[in-house]
């Protein structure tokens, strides 16, 4: 594990310093790009016999790290704290109804529209996908990733209440997203076919649950971070109470994604406010911020690598051109449509609906999940269509989103509009 942990954090160093030093794109984008262009580099060499062994290496090493399982028990729990710590709950609080609208309603229709979409058109690649299994597909590419929207917006210059209302559906979409990709999971492999009183119960234990145990977890944090005023002491009680926190949610059965983010949002609101000095406040705010930047590095570093262990054919590659246009068009008509319609009602500046519908980006959350599928030539071909989707995500959405919103919003539109 140790050797295993030493060589990720060398590969995704060298390729951050690279980027900045010779290519100054922003951190997340960069290091990805320059992942996946070594390892179609090392496919290449390989294909002609000059890679000495060289993939065989990188494929082991990939085989031995459960990406599903790093990302989805170990890396979540700390990014999705990490990004709602710096969310402000009052500004987050106004757009409560929009927020919550995409993170729920919007993720539902999307995975259905997507399902659909790719059953209707999967036939025209000569690629074969039963329905239940593009629902899955669905559900898995619906919500959009905390951990990429939230690095890129950043440098975007998105006005503040634009920003808001998509970092905060991405902070909660998750939670939703996962209880519909197990629910259609179930009904794919298993044959299970719960009812619609089922589901609304699973939902209300999963999402309900993970929201209240957040809560509770992030007033015990609170009151203990008040009690005292030790920096040291204070920056592991949050560590703590993320990985102590996400473990027990899922002891409980309950959304861990969705806990942390309400824990996130308590501690750096309230807690900021009340319970930590300033000292406290800026080593907080410096370890988290620190930990954030390392393992999103290193998580599309592993992103970029990971396109050795999939399966890629011709027409895999048209039905992953297909992906990513059924994916925008189901992003269009549940998000950007309704939006456009009611830009001035939502509070939102005209030509949101722009910005919302391409800034809706894909990341390491859909690749875990795609990834967590039982082996099946379904699974390869899930997997497939995720790798195309959160790649084009990432390396083209991620890398025009600026111009979409200088060019949506107008240049001189910066500042919040209500």
């Amino acid at each position: 594990m140790l050797d295993i942990v030493a060589i990720c954090l060398v590969i995704t160093a060298l390729l951050a310093y690279l980027n900045h030093r010779y290519v100054g794109l922003p951190i997340t984008i960069g290091v990805m790009a320059a992942s996946l262009a070594l390892s179609l580099a090392i496919i290449g060499l390989d294909s002609i016999g000059l890679s000495f062994g060289v993939r065989d290496a990188e494929e082991s090493l990939l085989k031995s790290i459960d990406f599903g399982e790093l990302l989805m028990q170990g890396m979540l729990s700390l990014l999705l704290f990490a990004g709602a710590l710096h969310v402000h709950l009052a500004d987050l609080r106004s757009f409560r109804w929009q927020v919550g609208g995409l993170a729920c309603v919007g993720t539902l229709l999307s995975t259905i529209v997507v399902g659909f979409g790719m059953w209707f058109a999967l036939p025209f690649a000569g690629v074969e996908l039963g329905l239940p299994f593009c629902l899955v597909f669905g559900a898995l590419i619906s919500p959009t990733d905390p951990v990429a929207v939230m690095g890129i917006l950043k440098s975007a210059g998105a006005p503040k209440n634009l920003e808001v209302v998509i970092t905060g559906e991405s902070l909660f979409n998750d939670g939703v997203g996962i209880v519909l990709f197990t629910l259609l999971l179930g009904v794919a492999v298993g044959g299970v076919h719960p009812s619609a009183g089922e589901v609304g119960l699973t939902l209300l234990h999963e999402a309900g649950g993970g929201l209240a145990f957040g809560a509770v977890l992030g007033f015990v944090t609170y009151r203990l971070l008040k009690s005292i005023d030790q920096y040291q002491v204070e920056v592991m009680l949050t560590l703590a109470a993320v990985v102590g926190g996400y473990a027990l949610a899922n002891h409980l059965h309950v959304s861990g994604p969705l806990a942390m983010v309400v824990a996130g949002l308590m501690i750096g609101n309230r807690g900021r406010k009340h319970a930590m000095s300033d000292t406290t406040r800026q080593y907080v705010d410096m370890f988290w911020e620190l930990l954030d930047e390392i393992l999103n590095a290193v998580l599309f570093v592993l992103i970029g690598m990971e396109v050795l262990l999939i399966k890629f054919n011709g027409d895999v590659l048209l039905a992953g051109a297909i992906a990513i246009a059924v994916t925008l068009a189901a992003r269009l008509f549940t998000v950007g449509l309704p939006f456009a319609a009611t830009e001035r009602s939502m509070r939102l500046p005209k030509g949101s609906w722009r910005v919302l519908t391409w800034g809706g980006l894909r990341g390491g959350i859909s690749v875990a999940l795609a990834l967590s599928l039982p082996a099946s030539d379904a699974r390869d071909v899930v997997l497939a269509l995720t790798y195309c989707v959160v790649v084009f995500s990432i390396l083209v959405q991620g890398l025009t989103v600026s111009r979409v919103v200088r060019r949506a919003l107008g240049r001189g539109d910066r500042g919040d509009s209500h």
